[in-house]
């Protein structure tokens, strides 16, 4: 992939990387990221798939990839990811394997597992500085099995294990864990978060990140029409949403120096974002729930003050 920033998304690769066919609900947000990506990465690559939505895109005979994929349990991906880069560069030691046919190791994994699962896997393998790729497609709970709460659940939000009723009216009373902040407590060589609206930042970082040996770890918000419920065709105007109300962040993170990618110049309410989605419809009806709805404004608002971007 060329060096040079992309300044529009007529500038992005023409390859497709990812074929169409797949298995992957209808405006599945993390497909589109995915597409992305792998336009980054190219075809030189081995997927090291966790459990989860996106291990239903390869389902034997078929595959939508043209590179090679690896399955592994939600709980072990970086570990499979450790053992695919020691056989690679044992091969290559041994002269059994040229250079020039290594691949980029990647792990593909959901919030279920990023968040939860396999949290203490990862944590080693950055602490190892496995030289490898992360994605992580989180659309906010285990949208697998039935959109079960996870770590990424956000508060306030509807999953099929924290139902709205009488005694909680709200939902989900936890928020949503700062995965960014963990894994950047490890100081990696390179980390961001990145939307499916936004392509160019999101090939921008891939660019800057292939320049580093290590972990190169990214965090896409990813949209999900079932689990959120709201009508497919609108996957990327509410993923650009949840950039412009403030509650997904851009930004990027080298060896531990973190810096904003985009800063919308207005940012919009929260409800904007809030009140699109089926999963949040219990804060507005049949009567408003005022505390929790100014609880999530000033959680994103305190974000942005502590980083003296919001006045």
């Amino acid at each position: 992939m060329d060096s040079e920033n992309i300044r529009s998304i007529k500038e992005l690769p023409s390859e497709e990387n990812m074929q169409p066919g797949t298995a992957a609900c209808a405006g599945c947000g993390g497909l589109l990221t995915l597409r992305y990506c792998l336009k980054a990465l190219g075809e030189n690559i081995v997927i090291v798939n966790a459990a989860g939505c996106f291990t239903l895109l390869t389902i034997y005979p078929f595959s939508p990839f043209r590179n090679s994929w690896l399955y592994t349990a939600m709980a072990c991906a970086p570990a499979g990811a450790q053992g695919v880069r020691d056989a690679l560069d044992i091969l290559i030691k041994k002269g059994k394997l040229d250079p020039e046919e290594n691949l980029k190791v990647v792990v593909l994994a959901g919030d279920g597992s990023a968040y939860d699962m396999a949290l203490s896997s990862t944590s080693g393998a950055i602490y190892r500085n496995l030289d490898f790729y992360y994605i992580c497609y989180d659309n906010e709970a285990y949208g697998n099995t039935g959109f079960q709460h996870s770590g990424a659940s956000p508060f306030g939000s509807r999953t099929g294990t924290t139902p709205p009723g009488e005694k909680v009216p709200v939902g989900s009373q936890l928020q949503k864990k700062n995965l960014f902040d963990i894994w950047n407590s490890h100081k990696p060589p390179y980390l961001a978060t990145v939307s499916p609206a936004y392509p160019v930042d999101l090939m921008n970082k891939f660019k800057k990140a292939e320049q580093f040996k290590g972990p190169k770890l990214f965090i896409s918000h990813i949209p999900c029409p079932p689990g959120w419920g709201f009508d497919p065709s609108q996957s990327v105007k509410l993923a650009k949403l949840s950039v412009e109300t403030g509650l997904w962040p851009l930004k990027e993170s080298i060896h531990g120096e973190v810096e904003h990618t985009f800063v919308p110049k207005k940012f919009k309410p929260v409800e904007d974002y809030l009140k699109k989605q089926e999963r949040f419809s219990h804060l507005f009806k049949p009567e408003r729930q005022e505390e929790a709805l100014k609880s999530i404004q000033e959680m994103v608002d305190d974000y942005w003050r502590k980083n003296k971007l919001l006045p």
